[in-house]
């Protein structure tokens, strides 16, 4: 099933077109929810994402989607994948200190998604049973243990996260204490959110803030030498890797420092030879 956050999102967006499809007098399906999407005046990044979580919860009820993934390749060609606002990257200091000061869980799932370059709502779902290894010098986390999981994509290689180095005997000995069977915390993005939005030192943070900060600090590391290879980088952010010594175009968009990434991507190595 879906985070708590994506699951909130759409319900209020087919409460929405259930009520312009009344309003208009017209049958829900996935044509109406097209001409739905185009009738909101919002911007094409928006839209995209009504008509991306439109298609989902169609596909999701076993009901012909086509139209609306028609739409959301044709907003793809005018900019609609290009986001207007990202969320601000964490550093690990600061998402740490924040951390240390909350419960055992909230901890726990702090931890598991910093070493993993996840987003919260990535790491908060993860069950016990997906913990395959713990030791103190090393996790494993097969993110598709689940049997719906499997069904749906068991073979890519961003299906398990392995953790080393700093942070792992806390992880583990955290992990030592999850009840059978249950969620890492019972706390979403939404949650999160609301939480951070009381403190002012994490008040500009949300639950995406943890994986754009891990990737930036992966991409700063690149560029001072150290031997990362690039499709480990889109790998640990669990996005599709594409062949050769370059990086998933969703990669580049969760790295917050064009700098950085301008090194990273080595032209460099070529330009000093013109």
């Amino acid at each position: 099933m879906w985070a708590e956050s994506t699951l909130n999102t759409r319900r209020n967006l087919w409460r929405r077109l259930h009520w312009w499809t009344s309003s208009q007098g017209i049958p829900i399906n996935a044509d109406t929810a097209a001409l739905f999407v185009l009738a909101t005046s919002v911007r094409p990044q928006a839209q995209l994402a009504y008509t991306k979580g439109l298609s989902a919860v169609f596909g999701k009820m076993g009901l012909d989607n086509q139209p609306l993934c028609a739409l959301a390749s044709a907003l793809r060609g005018i900019g609609g994948a290009v986001p207007e606002v990202q969320a601000r990257p964490i550093v690990k200091g600061v998402l740490m200190s924040w951390a240390r000061q909350q419960s055992p869980d909230l901890l726990l799932c702090a931890m598991v998604a910093w070493k993993t370059a996840s987003r919260w709502g990535d790491a908060q779902p993860l069950s016990s049973i997906q913990f395959i290894w713990v030791a103190s010098d090393e996790v494993i986390i097969d993110w598709f243990q689940t049997p719906k999981a499997r069904r749906r994509a068991p073979f890519k290689n961003s299906r398990f996260s392995v953790i080393r180095g700093d942070l792992t005997p806390e992880i583990a000995a955290l992990f030592r204490s999850l009840a059978p069977f249950s969620k890492i915390t019972a706390m979403g993005t939404d949650g999160l959110d609301r939480e951070w939005a009381k403190s002012e030192a994490m008040r500009d943070f949300t639950g995406h803030s943890i994986k754009r900060g891990a990737a930036s600090e992966l991409y700063r590391l690149v560029a001072l030498g150290t031997q990362i290879p690039l499709h480990l980088i889109d790998r640990i952010q669990k996005h599709e890797e594409v062949s050769g010594e370059r990086l998933a175009d969703v990669s580049i968009r969760y790295g917050a420092d064009p700098v950085l990434l301008a090194r990273v991507l080595k032209t460099g190595e070529v330009s000093k030879y013109l």
